[in-house]
């Protein structure tokens, strides 16, 4: 403690009410105590306490905790003693509320045997250092956590049996090799490590991988790239770009041409899925919630997507389908039949642009979740507008023509409307597989009405349309 050097001087003859005024400022509480430890007065400059007259004739010891008491005797002491005190925390007790933390000092008042007791509440100080320790529990939980899950993918990013590297966006060097990519490349990981990306492929592979590599940062993403490793092996070369902070790396992996051992595929079967990705008909895997989970680079063409990721999980609907009749269509013949062929339907790009598309597809059952593989190409319009027209449809179209000038134009137009009408309904018939109920909807008539126009045009077996109408709905 530091104290004035002229006190009379500096403060010089100061009243009652000022030594008050300037214990209020300069203290939280200031508790006036007599020579037997009881409180005479008190001064209080917030609402800490919510009744602090209360305490006036207790003994100070006795509105504290008891482990307090000891320090508050050990103040009034040294008061006595005529040292200055120092400053402790007592806490006081408030009934209904939590204990108020206060440190005190004690300060002798001339011969009169009275004492000042200047407190300092440390109730912001006390929640501050609460957050404090939830905010180091929290940080401690989330390290333990990340900790957790890098020693996961350390022992998995080490036992797996796909050669796996890491490499630096910026600079194309390696960061980290699993064992299984430095047997690939026979050499050992630490030689790998910190070495430029390209010298792995042979001289040939380099001046096409590097811009592959480079243009990664943008594009995000590498999918079955052909390559040739400096051992001369060839590889499919696949690489993801991860963005972490303000740094970018490349997930890199290596699946050997030469077998199949890393996708437990021989050969001849990733030849075929690499002519399914190059064939020009768009080809789609979807999943049992009509989603796609893969694509060809003939879908993302014709959809206009950029890249697969952004068909993956979106529902079919989205391009294909003129409305959601025919796919339910679709996918229900499917899953009967196992196969459907030539179904005619509508492709939209993500531009908006429509072409007519036939599509072939077949239905995969995987437990109870069936797969759904569809070529989808193209057709063109006079194409099919001809599609399914029989020798007796055009008989039907000429005789409508020899008629002009013979019959009148209402009469024509009527015959070519119950033409028209048949063909559709036979058309609607055929493609949900003599399905009335979904030929219906397709067709956007009631059933109804739809039996009617079979018994105009003795379309189908009348007899089985007298049942269906004569039962309930």
């Amino acid at each position: 403690m530091f104290p004035f050097a002229e006190t009379d001087k500096s403060l010089g003859a100061l009243s009652s009410a000022n030594v008050a005024r300037l214990l209020g400022a300069a203290a939280d509480i200031t508790l006036i105590i007599d020579a037997n430890g009881t409180i005479c007065d008190i001064s209080a400059s917030n609402d800490a306490l919510a009744r602090p007259e209360s305490w006036i004739g207790s003994k100070w010891s006795d509105t504290v905790t008891v482990e307090s008491r000891v320090k508050i005797d050990d103040l009034l002491k040294e008061a006595r003693a005529g040292e200055t005190t120092r400053p402790r925390q007592v806490n006081h007790r408030i009934a209904g509320q939590p204990d108020l933390p206060v440190s005190y000092s004690v300060v002798a008042l001339g011969k009169a045997g009275r004492f000042a007791a200047v407190g300092r509440e440390l109730r912001p100080l006390a929640q501050l250092q609460q957050r404090l320790v939830e905010a180091q529990r929290s940080t401690e939980t989330e390290f333990l956590r990340l900790r957790s899950a890098e020693t996961r993918f350390r022992i998995l990013f080490q036992t797996a049996n796909e050669a796996v590297m890491m490499a630096d966006a910026s600079s194309l060097k390696t960061i980290d090799v699993n064992p299984a990519a430095a047997a690939l490349v026979e050499m050992t990981s630490g030689k790998m490590i910190g070495r430029a990306l390209a010298d792995i492929f042979d001289a040939d592979t380099r001046p096409v991988i590097e811009p592959q590599l480079a243009a990664l940062r943008s594009i995000g993403r590498i999918e079955s790239l052909r390559v040739r490793l400096s051992n001369h092996r060839e590889c499919w070369l696949s690489a993801t770009l991860i963005r972490q902070d303000d740094t970018a790396q490349m997930l890199i992996r290596l699946t050997p041409l030469s077998d199949g051992t890393a996708t437990g595929l021989p050969l001849s079967k990733l030849q075929m899925l690499r002519a399914i990705e190059g064939m020009p008909d768009a080809m789609i895997l979807i999943d049992q919630n009509r989603c796609i989970m893969d694509a060809n680079s003939a879908f993302l063409e014709m959809a206009q997507i950029s890249s697969v990721a952004q068909a993956k999980n979106q529902a079919i609907e989205r391009w294909l389908g003129s409305s959601g009749v025919d796919l339910n269509v679709l996918f229900a013949n499917l899953r009967e039949h196992g196969t459907m062929r030539n179904f005619s339907t509508l492709l939209r790009s993500g531009f908006g642009h429509a072409e007519d598309v036939e599509i072939s597809g077949i239905c995969m059952q995987d437990g109870d979740s069936p797969r759904y593989a569809l070529m989808v190409r193209r057709i063109s319009r006079p194409a099919r507008a001809t599609q399914g027209m029989g020798p007796e449809d055009s008989r039907n179209a000429e005789q409508l023509a020899e008629l002009v000038g013979r019959v009148a134009l209402k009469d024509l137009v009527r015959e070519t409307t119950e033409i028209t009408e048949k063909l559709c309904i036979e058309a609607a018939l055929k493609l949900t597989g003599n399905n009335r109920a979904a030929a219906s909807q397709m067709l956007g008539l009631s059933r109804q009405s739809l039996y009617g126009k079979l018994h105009r045009y003795g379309i189908g077996n009348l007899d089985d349309l007298e049942d269906a109408e004569d039962s309930p709905e």
